[in-house]
């Protein structure tokens, strides 16, 4: 008797610490949603990198929808349809590239303003922002407009894709604006901590564009059917709308960053500033995207087949990564705000708690694209040479998902810090200087086919990771002034 009593007086002791670490689990979910204002300079790292990270990486997860949802429809209009939308997409990493390095210097500089307390200097930094990104999204959109159809030729596209489906890719660079005020604006937002109003404003976006994809591509009663077209304009406009409540919020919201009177107005130092960190990391993207333009010309010489197979591929990979990255963003708003605080061994203890996070996540999708390609491509295609070629492309990929993970977060917390200049040069060496010529090399020279572009995205991705490690091990970036 006395036996059973122990071992129910154990168990009911375990259901009650269970019972416990699930409601504290509920509460910080219920929190991470929620937005409510923390400081993320003290208290638990855990529960930081959790309040953070929930809300990064259901946003990421909603840009990956966007992806997704656009395919999924596209890819009832053929293969050529499919390899319009994967060289429009090539073209748009550039303008992705310099989004993201917009944001970069948005995080490193709004951060670390609000780890000094300083929420005016937050505010101006944004403003600040969101006018360069407009100035430089009307400079790519004028050309994109008038030059779409030369572009998709230049990019190897067969005739029926630049006469006919030119129009997909003049609406999506003629509207990239929305894609560069989305990107800074949810930025700020983040690295104040507010990064609950990101993913809310990239649900809103997803639900009008999985709305607007079928109803604009195929028709619907009195609305004709655009066919690829329509995809471009139901992205942009779901993305249009989503920028109109960012900027509502910013002046009406009651969050970190307001934008007021103080504000709207040109401050040269600030920008100054704005431009020196954003050079290093559009540069590093840049970099790392245009080596995607490449690689799509290469695999072009192989058939409309395998670039629609690696299309599709990569949007099902894209679909894995942006939660990575969603992850890894939380590591680049922790090192800037425990910089602004002073803590950078702080700093330094979030990024390598991150980092696991990350290895465990992208490790388990790495195991699950291996095995289940088939499955997962069928999801788009029935078209047999298209899903051969894309099972090739996402089971060779996979296998280096852990160090995608690893490398994603050690890259956030040197941008975050401000060091945009030494993940310039990672990925210089990593891209243009391993991944592209080792691409040409096993694909066309070594006839290995297709399949040697995968293998070359291995082996430059590994050693991206490899190098940040290393940069950041030697602890330079704690030094950085932003």
């Amino acid at each position: 008797m006395n036996y059973i009593y122990k071992v129910n007086l154990n168990f009911s002791s375990l259901m009650s610490k269970t019972t416990i670490k699930f409601k504290k689990l509920l509460y910080n979910l219920k929190e991470a949603i929620a937005g409510n204002e923390q400081d993320f300079t003290k208290g638990s790292m855990r529960r930081a990198i959790f309040l953070l990270a929930v809300p990064m990486v259901i946003e990421m997860i909603m840009e990956a929808i966007f992806a997704v949802v656009d395919i999924f429809f596209v890819a009832q209009l053929g293969a050529d349809a499919i390899a319009t939308v994967g060289i429009t997409e090539s073209l748009i990493t550039i303008v992705y590239a310099i989004a993201v390095g917009l944001s970069m210097a948005t995080t490193a500089m709004v951060s670390r303003r609000i780890g000094e307390k300083d929420k005016k200097g937050a505010g101006r930094a944004a403003f600040q922002s969101i006018i360069t990104g407009i100035i430089v999204s009307l400079i790519i959109a004028i050309p994109g407009i008038l030059f779409a159809e030369d572009l998709l030729r230049l990019m190897g596209s067969s005739e029926n894709m630049y006469s006919n489906m030119s129009g997909y890719t003049s609406i999506m660079l003629g509207g990239n604006i929305v894609i560069m005020l989305l990107f800074i604006i949810n930025a700020i937002y983040r690295s104040a901590g507010d990064a609950a109003i990101s993913m809310r404003i990239l649900i809103i976006a997803n639900l009008l564009n999985i709305v607007l994809d079928p109803i604009l591509i195929f028709g619907l009663g009195p609305i004709p059917a655009f066919g690829i077209m329509g995809a471009a304009i139901a992205t942009n406009i779901g993305r249009g709308l989503a920028v109109l409540y960012q900027f509502y919020l910013l002046f009406n919201g009651r969050k970190r960053v307001q934008l007021t009177s103080y504000n709207i107005r040109i401050h040269v130092a600030t920008i100054r500033q704005l431009l020196k960190l954003s050079l290093g990391g559009i540069g590093q993207h840049l970099i790392a995207t245009s080596s995607w333009i490449g690689l799509v010309r290469i695999i072009s010489v192989f058939g409309s087949e395998a670039l629609a197979g690696y299309t599709i591929a990569i949007r099902v990979i894209i679909f894995s990564l942006l939660p990575a990255w969603g992850i890894s963003n939380a590591a680049a708003t922790l090192v800037g705000q425990n910089l602004g605080a002073n803590q950078p061994e702080r700093a330094a203890k979030s990024v390598w708690s991150v980092g696991k996070v990350n290895i465990v996540y992208m490790g388990i999708i790495g195991v699950i694209l291996f095995l289940i390609p088939s499955s997962i491509l069928h999801v788009f295609t029935d078209d047999l040479a298209i899903i051969t070629s894309g099972i090739s492309s996402l089971r060779i990929i996979s296998l280096g998902f852990i160090f995608y993970g690893l490398g994603m977060v050690m890259v956030q917390a040197l941008n975050g810090a401000g060091d945009t200049v030494t993940p310039t040069w990672i990925n210089l060496f990593s891209f243009w200087l391993l991944e592209i010529p080792l691409a040409y090399l096993m694909a066309i020279q070594f006839n290995i086919g297709e399949t040697g572009v995968y293998y070359a995205i291995i082996i430059a991705e590994t050693a991206m990771a490899l190098s940040a490690v290393w940069f950041f091990r030697l602890g330079k970036w704690k030094l950085e002034v932003v």
